[in-house]
């Protein structure tokens, strides 16, 4: 009697029975469609890692040209002025640039490159990159001449000629945008853009202001200084740097007005200013740029 309760507790209705059915049917379907799904999940996976040969140039291409956004140009500069950060920028190494600070606190300068290899020390290698680029002052210059790339010129005609190569020379202040526009490299908006810049300075006084014209390459300014050059410099009232305010100073296309504003504030906290190599201490100040500021400045 108790087996026979016993049994009956396992017995299933016709209903009971289907729905247990339909359930292990279920879960065996899910466990079929989880596997199934696994396996074609793992195969897009290994097929995501194939390499697009397309797509890879395009990010080989976006890196070259980050990479040459990171490069910068060297333009001309007295050597005599490297910063630390300068120095470092073109291979110098620390001790290399200690040595050019220190013989530049006794008052000297390198005026050519074997003497500033001789001072710093560097290698050959970094020299025949960095020098091209070396922009003397003119007083380094002998016989009260300028020589750019070993051409020897005088400045009283508004046309001279080379005495070695026969050449001859057309005036920079005289040169049309017309003119400029004969130089390879020189279209239209940077010949009149060199014409503005020339007016803005009342003229140049010297080839090398040249340089300073934005967007002017320098392979560009040689080839054009080889054709032109400064015959007949105008003549100008320099500025007074112990007297001039600092709106006066701030005329100077070179320098900015904040500039302008810190170099009357150190004059007056200094008192007089007596060599130029003092506006190095000034905040911001374009000392890569003095041989030219200097035109146009007097200490008396």
């Amino acid at each position: 009697m108790e087996l026979e309760n016993f049994k009956s507790r396992f017995k299933f209705t016709k209903q009971e029975r289907s729905g247990i059915f339909f359930l292990l049917l279920i879960v065996i379907l899910l466990q079929i469609g989880y596997f199934l799904f696994k396996s074609i999940g793992f195969t897009n996976g290994s097929e995501s890692f194939v390499v697009d040969t397309e797509t890879q140039v395009q990010i080989d291409a976006l890196k070259a040209k980050a990479v040459k956004k990171d490069t910068f140009n060297i333009f001309p500069f007295n050597p005599n002025f490297i910063t630390d950060y300068k120095g470092y920028t073109l291979g110098m190494s620390v001790e290399e640039i200690d040595r050019l600070h220190a013989f530049r606190k006794q008052g000297k300068f390198a005026n050519s490159a074997e003497e500033f290899q001789k001072v710093t020390q560097v290698s050959d290698s970094i020299l025949r990159t960095i020098s091209p680029y070396f922009k003397f002052p003119d007083w380094t210059q002998k016989d009260g001449k300028l020589s750019t790339n070993g051409t020897t010129y005088s400045r009283s005609n508004e046309k001279t000629s080379d005495t070695k190569l026969g050449k001859v020379f057309l005036d920079l202040n005289s040169a049309t945008a017309e003119d400029l526009k004969s130089i390879n490299g020189i279209g239209e908006k940077l010949s009149v853009r060199i014409v503005k810049f020339r007016n803005r300075l009342g003229g140049f006084l010297v080839d090398e202001q040249l340089y300073d014209v934005y967007g002017l390459e320098p392979e560009v300014v040689e080839r054009t200084l080889k054709k032109f050059k400064v015959l007949n410099p105008p003549k100008i009232d320099k500025i007074n740097i112990n007297k001039a305010s600092a709106d006066d100073i701030g005329k100077l296309v070179y320098l900015q007005k904040h500039v302008a504003q810190s170099i009357v504030d150190y004059r007056n906290l200094n008192g007089t200013i007596n060599s130029f190599n003092e506006l190095s201490n000034i905040d911001d100040f374009p000392i890569e740029k003095i041989d030219r500021i200097k035109l146009y400045l007097s200490l008396k």
